[in-house]
């Protein structure tokens, strides 16, 4: 065995560099999901079943929960940065949908960049995921106790403020939050299949129950609301913008499903895609029906982010289509909780199989086929988040991992045409090179508008980050121990 001098017979030796960024390779990672064992996972999942994936992860973050904070910091031109963060999202999702259809597994853009930047950067996006997906369920979790709360009071119940609102904002510990992590749990633990079919109909009840706001909305709309359309100006759009991409957040819950697909590399692509154009058209829609409903003016401090349930109430002068609406927020936000808690238990899963994280991450149950000790993991660390964290620190925490796991992606699908320019894609993003290039800038801007709080506790994520890297997964990783074996 030769080391990386290449003189034969000589003990491997390897820069720190070259350890940092060691890469693993698509065949590699393609060998591994069809070996078969106890760290593999079932296909199951079809092309509606991915799609319905990544909307039910989508649709609920945005309209049932951050609609009513956005709005004030945009006014009626929140429609544009709704517009602006689904662009910005669009660009990265063809990426996403390119790496998908060339490197079908599980871990999304975690395993792409191991592919395509080496370890450290995988490690550093792997990171920025588990900010993603585990703050966004917290997020969403908060905003699903908030409709229950809304639910109860339209029957003439109050529940004491201590255990529906977190430490800060009046309250103990959040208690409705808590409990709707634990039943996405339960059934993310009897199987993907079922999960997914669960998750399916939930998708279409919270469509049907958009629509039916839209319906009543528009029997109200005044176009008077919508001047003037800028008002707190452009700086004020891309705020809002930077905010309510946090509602975006899940179109690529379906990379994550890349070994439990029954054909990835035609069906992932094209469930990113279809979910994101679905998605943007319902935000934008209720976006319009709700401001032409409701002048922006009032949309603060009234209804909080159960603003729709509110607006409802107000045109129709009655409560039961607010009982509606928040019978179908609860039902739908669940779906929420679950597909991205599934996304983020296949994340840790990848990681787990490549050594970066401890093997119990890995263990499968033989009959369900699903990772169960992550699950109990995430399900404790989510349980603390949503039950203690408010909702809005909680967001804008959720954005700028997102972003920047995208920047990483877009970067990597332009490296990966470069480095295996033969390898088979099932999509190829259109106006390539100027297409990741754009969505790399588009998020990098997102970020740079971010609140500097928000920049201080991602800092202060990256560090605790980079502890547990150093200290744990750089050498105890698999291609750690091909390096000092001189396998590699």
């Amino acid at each position: 065995m030769s080391g990386p001098d290449g003189v034969p017979g000589s003990t491997p030796t390897w820069s720190m560099s070259q350890r940092l960024f060691r890469k693993k390779s698509v065949d590699q990672m393609l060998a591994e999901t069809s070996r078969g064992g106890t760290d593999t996972l079932k296909r199951t999942m079809g092309l509606t079943a991915l799609t319905m994936f990544s909307v039910g992860s989508i649709v609920g973050t945005g309209i049932f929960v951050i609609l009513g904070v956005a709005v004030p910091q945009a006014g009626p031109a929140i429609i544009i940065s709704f517009l602006l963060a689904g662009i910005t999202c669009a660009f990265s999702a063809l990426s996403y949908a390119e790496m998908a259809g060339s490197i079908p597994i599980s871990g999304s853009s975690y395993s792409y960049t191991y592919a395509t930047m080496g370890e450290l950067v995988a490690w550093v996006c792997g990171w920025c995921l588990m900010l993603e997906y585990g703050v966004s369920v917290a997020a969403v979790a908060v905003g699903w106790g908030q409709y229950i709360d809304e639910l109860v009071s339209l029957f003439g119940v109050d529940l004491p403020g201590s255990i529906t609102n977190p430490p800060g904002h009046g309250g103990v510990v959040n208690i409705p939050s808590i409990i709707v992590v634990l039943l996405a749990s339960f059934l993310l633990l009897r199987g993907a299949s079922e999960s997914a079919k669960v998750n399916t109909i939930l998708v279409f009840t919270k469509i049907a129950i958009l629509i039916f706001f839209c319906a009543i909305a528009f029997t109200a709309f005044q176009a008077d609301n919508l001047f003037p359309f800028i008002p707190l100006g452009i700086s004020g759009v891309t705020l809002a913008a930077a905010q309510v991409f946090f509602s975006f957040i899940g179109f690529d819950t379906a990379a994550t499903a890349g070994e439990e697909a029954k054909n990835p590399r035609r069906d992932l692509p094209r469930a990113i895609i279809f979910s994101l154009i679905i998605v943007t058209a319902l935000y934008v829609i209720v976006a319009l029906a709700a401001i032409g409903a409701k002048p922006w003016e009032q949309f603060e401090g009234a209804g909080g982010e159960a603003v729709l349930s509110t607006i409802l109430q107000q045109v129709t002068g009655a409560t039961w289509p607010s009982v509606v609406l928040s019978v179908g927020a609860v039902i739908s936000i669940f779906s929420v909780v679950l597909a991205v808690m599934y996304g983020q238990t296949r994340i840790l899963f990848a990681m787990g199989r490549d050594g970066l994280l401890p093997r119990a991450f890995t263990r499968v149950n033989p009959k369900t086929q699903t990772p169960v000790v992550n699950t109990f993991i995430v399900t404790g660390v989510i349980v603390v988040l949503a039950g203690l964290v408010p909702l809005d620190s909680l967001a804008n925490a959720t954005s700028i991992g997102t972003l920047f796991a995208f920047i990483l992606v877009n970067a990597g699908g332009i490296i990966l045409r470069k480095t295996s320019p033969d390898l088979p894609r099932s999509f190829r993003v259109p106006l390539y090179p100027v297409t990741p290039i754009l969505g790399m800038l588009f998020c990098a801007g997102l970020i740079l508008s971010l609140k500097p709080q928000t920049w201080i506790t991602f800092v202060i994520w990256m560090a605790i980050g980079m502890i547990i890297y150093f200290a744990y997964g750089f050498k105890k990783s698999k291609l750690a121990r091909a390096q000092v074996e001189g396998t590699l």
